[in-house]
């Protein structure tokens, strides 16, 4: 039939296929060559449109990313700021929690991303943030915040002492207790509005 007259291959579409296959077999199933076989071709004509591997991580992270409200420090005083982030932080990858794994494997260069990081940074030297604790400060959101998406991910309570009660009985009451509620979200939530609410006020102080 001969070379098509339009290239099926785009960079967002590139994207898409990576982000799709992610959410359905995981981080580890990410290579140019799958992405390829998604479309047909040879691996070697994606690099038209993607330099390498590492540069489709970035703009999957970008894609991901761009529901993160950076924003709400330019209008929020820092902690109510901080919240509305951390929530948008927690929503982008709620929508993909697979390829947390892929984008820790690499260190972040989206421009998209850094600009987020940047007014993060901005809002916490106007709110009195030494510098130097910057860095170590977000790392901390970021590790709760991910945690918080891989729990979510699992099991809605991760937790089956049963048959066990006699020997852990105080926390097995407890789970009783949380899972008798008959919540949709009975734990990960709940945790995360208590943990996020404990780490901004701790680091405050």
């Amino acid at each position: 039939m001969g070379r098509p007259t339009t290239s099926i291959l785009t960079r967002d579409g590139i994207v898409d296929a990576a982000v799709r296959l992610i959410d359905r077999e995981g981080s580890e199933a990410v290579s140019m060559r799958r992405i390829a076989s998604h479309f047909g071709v040879a691996p070697s004509s994606l690099y038209n449109h993607i330099g390498s591997r590492l540069e489709l991580i970035e703009e999957v992270r970008t894609r991901i990313c761009g529901r993160i409200d950076g924003e709400a420090f330019d209008r929020l005083p820092w902690e109510d700021a901080v919240l509305v982030w951390a929530h948008s932080y927690r929503d982008a990858f709620a929508a993909h929690p697979r390829s947390i794994p892929l984008l820790m494997s690499s260190q972040v260069r989206s421009p998209a991303i850094l600009r987020v990081h940047e007014s993060f940074t901005k809002g916490a030297l106007a709110a009195g943030w030494p510098e130097e604790e910057i860095v170590r400060m977000l790392t901390a959101y970021e590790s709760f915040i991910l945690g918080s998406v891989l729990d979510m991910s699992g099991p809605s309570v991760l937790f089956d002492p049963s048959g066990q009660e006699t020997e852990v009985p105080a926390f097995a009451s407890a789970v009783a207790r949380v899972t008798k509620e008959g919540l949709d979200d009975p734990v990960a939530g709940p945790a995360f509005e208590l943990g996020l609410a404990a780490l901004v006020r701790g680091l405050a102080r």
